[in-house]
């Protein structure tokens, strides 16, 4: 199984503020939803309770939890370590947020699908420093059209 975490970042490594995203790009979006449809995401319940429409559609979603036994189109998980092992069988998962999320699985991942947004925003959720153990592999530059926005599209592999 492949673990893969898929996030947006800012340049001072921001991912939220107040459970919201801190951009809207479109490109981001789409290939977000390109990369993880079919596959399981597993995410934690801060993560989960700032989606607009809930469950994400077309894939499984696994929310870890502590507080929560049930959500509707979810799995509810007590331990990343319950969820990650729940899907022993699947070929890869992305782990898509949040912070703490982040930080309990990025030693264990194996890919890493980063946006890097070229802005400097506050945010009160951030993404950790990226290990020397992962290597960048792939980039794409892009601006974005509606707001001018630069961002990459960075692959990086251990």
């Amino acid at each position: 199984m492949i673990i893969s975490i898929i996030a947006a970042v800012a340049k001072n490594r921001a991912i939220g503020y107040k459970n919201k995203l801190l951009y809207s790009i479109g490109d981001d979006m789409k290939r977000f939803k390109a990369l993880t449809t079919g596959h399981t995401v597993i995410m934690g319940r801060k993560t989960f309770e700032s989606l607009p429409f809930g469950a994400l559609p077309n894939r499984r979603n696994i929310v870890v939890s502590n507080s929560k036994k049930h959500i509707d189109g979810c799995e509810c998980m007590n331990s990343i370590n319950d969820a990650i092992h729940s899907c022993k069988n699947e070929d890869e998962i992305f782990i898509i947020g949040g912070g703490e999320i982040f930080k309990q699985t990025l030693e264990i991942a194996d890919r890493l699908e980063l946006t890097h947004v070229e802005l400097d925003v506050q945010g009160d959720a951030h993404y950790p420093a990226i290990p020397s153990s992962f290597q960048k592999v792939a980039s794409e530059q892009h601006i974005d059209d509606k707001t001018g926005i630069a961002f990459e599209f960075a692959t990086y592999q251990k």
